[in-house]
């Protein structure tokens, strides 16, 4: 493992969701209609920056609304909070109200974060609104399918809900916890690879630290740890292979050298092997699902021809294996991924 300055010198565009990717989000249940969308928090004239608790801009913004445009916002973001978390029931909000509204200009999706407070305990969530793009869209999907996580997300037309995910940002992980004497960091280093595994067989590219979140969850007799992706900007869009390996991105180093201190060759395999074996798992469970994804990705525009060609170049050479010269998709290495998958676990 080894880690370098990956840069990724061009935004990605906004993929819009397609008549089949909507019918499909339908029948899984992702489709809902909101009563605001994106469009509709777009409209103020100021905002302030948010400063963080150290005093440094945070990168989001406070949107300021008219008083009475505000109340209309306020009351359609519960209903969106109550679709989110219970299919529509509105009792869950009964005795919650909307704190504040946040404003992100940096990244692709522009995102809103609404943050919502019960008001009997203080208890507060936040959500996500973001612009609904079609490549982020399937990388939940894909998250959902074929990792251990659960992603929750509603999309109406050009909109996308989030759920928040909670955890600590990888980065700040890195730097304040990563060498915590209470920990053990193998465990940690395990879940690196394993993560590392799962961005490549599902092309999710740019998991820098500051794109995945970990979460500790304390049990009998030790601490356990998982790295879940919180970007999906960047599915299957990169040519560059080493982007879709997070151990190739130099914010990821303090991972990286952990795995090289704690780790094997013999180790590394191991838990390569077993996230494989999760991944087959994965797959078998929900194959209908995923093909029904297959099919709709893979008659859509989400990337350009030339980085088709550089990753499939790329995956034949870093597998070995001449078969991935043969794919027309970014649908296509995926599938190819999930049989090699399927070849190698049966072995």
């Amino acid at each position: 493992m080894e880690a370098q300055d990956i840069k990724i010198l061009k935004k990605k565009p906004i993929f819009p969701v397609s008549a089949e990717l909507q019918k499909y989000l339908k029948t899984y249940q992702r489709e809902s209609r909101l009563p605001i969308g994106y469009a509709d928090l777009l409209v103020f004239d100021e905002a302030y920056p948010i400063m963080d608790k150290n005093g440094k801009d945070s990168l989001w913004e406070a949107p300021i609304y008219a008083s009475g445009q505000l109340e209309e916002l306020n009351n359609g973001l519960k209903v969106i909070y109550a679709n989110l978390k219970a299919s529509g029931n509105l009792r869950i909000v009964q005795h919650k109200y909307i704190d504040r509204i946040e404003y992100c200009t940096f990244g692709n999706t522009n995102p809103f974060r609404v943050r919502i407070v019960n008001r009997l305990n203080d208890v507060y969530d936040y959500f996500y609104v973001k612009k609904a793009d079609a490549s982020r869209i399937y990388g939940l999907e894909l998250e959902e399918i074929l990792s251990p996580n659960q992603v929750n997300y509603l999309v109406d037309r050009d909109t996308l809900i989030e759920e928040h995910i909670a955890g600590i940002p990888g980065d700040v992980f890195a730097k304040n916890y990563l060498h915590n004497p209470e920990y053990n960091p193998t465990r940690i280093a395990k879940e690196f690879v394993k993560f590392n595994e799962r961005c490549l067989v599902m092309l999710l590219g740019d998991m820098r630290a500051y794109n995945f979140v970990v979460q500790i969850t304390p049990d009998f007799d030790d601490i356990q740890f998982r790295i879940r992706a919180i970007d999906f900007d960047q599915q299957f869009y990169e040519g560059n292979i080493k982007v879709y390996l997070p151990q190739f991105f130099k914010e990821n180093f303090p991972y990286v050298k952990l795995c090289m201190e704690q780790l094997t060759d013999k180790t590394y395999q191991q838990y390569q092997q077993e996230e494989k074996s999760s991944l087959l798992h994965r797959v078998r469970s929900e194959r209908h699902r995923l093909a029904d994804l297959r099919d709709v990705s893979n008659g859509e525009v989400l990337t350009t021809p030339e980085n088709i060609a550089s990753l499939k170049a790329g995956m034949a050479d870093y597998f070995q294996e001449i078969k991935y010269t043969d794919c027309q998709t970014m649908t296509d290495i995926i599938e190819l991924n999930v049989k090699n998958i399927i070849r190698q676990v049966k072995l």
